[in-house]
Parts: C-alpha cells; structure tokens; sequence
C-alpha cells in the first residue's frame, strides 16, 4: 500500500443477527438470533418503500457515523459534505429487479409500482444512505462477486489518498430473501449489514478522533497462495490471524500456507455473506484489536477462478 496514504477505520457500525458488541464479531454471536428490526434501531419514519437491503444498510450506517464522532442522536456533528459512501453489496435489491421484471413480461411498464422504480437503481442503497445522512462525497457501489468488500475498501482507500474525501463510509450488505437463495443456490444469506469509517490518518488525528485499526496494504491476486505471499510482502509482521475467503472448502488452501497461525471463518448459521464478507471480516479484526489483540490480521476474500482480494489490518499505534 505504499502508493497510499495512511487509512484508518475510526468507526463501525454493525447490524447483523446476534450482535450486539464487538466482542460478538470475535467470539461468536448467540445464534439463532431474531432479524435486525430497522425500526427499532431507526424509528420507523422513512423507512417505508425502501427494500430491506437499504434498511439495514441506513441502519449500519448510523451506529459507524455515530462511533467515528460524525453524528450523535440528535443529528450530525460534522459536514458531511466531505463524506463519500461506496456500498458491496451482490444482491440487495435483487429481489425488487426480478419483480420489476415480471411485471413488465407479464403486463407492460404501466403494471410495475412507482414506489419500485427507486428501488430497482443498482446504487440505491449507498444513495439513501448519503440522502438519509447528508453526505455529499463520491457515492457508488461495488458489485463484484465474493471479492466486493474488500474491493470496496480499496477503493475508499484510493479515494481517500486522492484527497476526493475526508471520510468514506464502507457498506457491506446483503439481504435474505426467497429470490436471493433461488439465485444464490444457498439455504440462506446473511441477512445483515456492517459498516466502516475510513478516514486518513492524519485527518483522524486532527479530529482526534481513536483509530481501530490501521490499513497495512491491499493486494489483488488470482490465487489465494499468490495473494498470502503478497500480502507477507507489506512486512507488517506474523498475522495473528487470517480470515478466510468464503468458498475455502473449494480452494487449494494448503496447510503450509501462514502455517500455524489461526485461520478464522465467519458463523454457518448467518449463511452466505458474499459481498458483505470482507467489511465483516474487517470489522471482526477491529474488534480483535479492541480486545487487546495486537499483531496484524490478514483477510482474505473471493475465488481462485475469480480473483483473489486480500487485505493487512494492523492494530491501531503500531508501526508501519
């Protein structure tokens, strides 16, 4: 990552089944667990009409401003005009385009609902977010297979060292729903969403404001034994831990890979996580870090026939 600036994550916000911590995202969540209730979180005012990906997007949202200092609950407590949004998500309105779709086979345009055409835009989640919030930075959405989280990252990182933003607000969200599984070929999917403030170091620190961790480089790999070597190269240390890619089971991890350190996956009882995987993954190495953990981790996502996205996180004050 030496062609970038110093990135930070100084806030996240999860709202996934079952946690209700940070320590969650380490230990584990108590699964089963009910459904993350928007209202509840959100207060019900407008949330009607927004499909159920945008909901817990607004909703992640919300608790990562708040702990990065940039909102309170009463309102926000900087200018967001220097916010960006990049939101990975695969399927979050899936579910909206398939019956926007039918309706139109079925009868013509005039049959599809009005309160639908929003919905059916491929950056609506990252677009409610910025109008619910105010944040006026560049705002898009990665959609890009297993690998979209940590794409997603990466290119907040980019933005950042551009100086096109101050802050940039990474969304990782997917919804769980009959079209989705059909779609997926999975019982279930996550169902949740998590997200992350990314700022320069320097800016946090002039807002003194704590970094949670420390970005040690990113890499872009077609395999997973390429993408450990090249993350080894950004020489942050032994990873205390190593969050695997999603589809491990079909990969050719080999054993003598980062031998001996502990490999991480995230609960089977979530279900697919897929563009979402990397924000989590990040998020559970932030609260590593919060627990006192102190060497990097490594996380990794994607697949050997479609690319492999990796990225260091270092704790927070250690060296670069």
């Amino acid at each position: 990552m030496s062609e970038l600036a110093p990135v930070v994550i100084s806030g996240v916000g999860p709202a996934l089944p079952g946690v209700t911590g940070m320590a969650d995202l380490v230990t584990g969540p108590a699964l089963p667990a009910e459904p993350v209730d928007p209202a509840a979180v959100l207060g019900k005012r407008g949330l009607k009409y927004k499909d159920r990906a945008t909901q817990l997007g607004l909703c992640a949202a919300f608790a990562a401003l708040r702990d990065a200092g940039l909102r309170d609950a009463d309102g926000p407590t900087a200018d967001g005009t220097g916010t960006g949004v990049v939101v990975a998500s695969n399927y979050g309105n899936v579910d909206t385009i398939c019956r926007v779709v039918t309706t139109i086979a079925a009868e013509t345009t005039r049959g599809t609902s009005p309160m639908d055409s929003p919905n059916a835009s491929s950056n609506i989640i990252a677009s409610e977010i910025a109008i619910r919030y105010k944040l006026g930075g560049p705002n898009l959405t990665v959609c890009n297979g297993d690998a979209s989280g940590l794409d997603a990252l990466r290119w907040a990182a980019s933005m950042l060292s551009a100086g096109r933003a101050e802050q940039i607000l990474v969304v990782g969200v997917e919804p769980d729903n009959e079209m989705v599984r059909k779609l997926v070929g999975a019982d279930r999917m996550v169902d949740g969403a998590v997200a992350l403030v990314l700022e320069r170091e320097e800016t946090a620190r002039e807002r003194g404001t704590r970094a949670r961790a420390r970005f040690g480089g990113f890499s872009r790999t077609g395999t997973v034994e390429v993408g450990v070597r090249r993350l080894e190269a950004f020489g942050a240390g032994t990873p205390t831990g190593w969050y695997l890619p999603e589809a491990a089971s079909d990969l050719d991890i080999s054993a003598h890979l980062l031998a001996g350190v502990p490999r991480h996956g995230m609960p089977d009882a979530w279900g697919t996580l897929s563009g979402a995987l990397g924000v989590i993954q990040s998020a559970a190495a932030v609260g590593r870090f919060d627990a006192g953990d102190r060497g990097p981790v490594h996380v990794m996502a994607g697949r050997d026939d479609d690319g492999i996205a990796g990225a260091v996180l270092c704790a927070p004050g250690d060296a670069e």
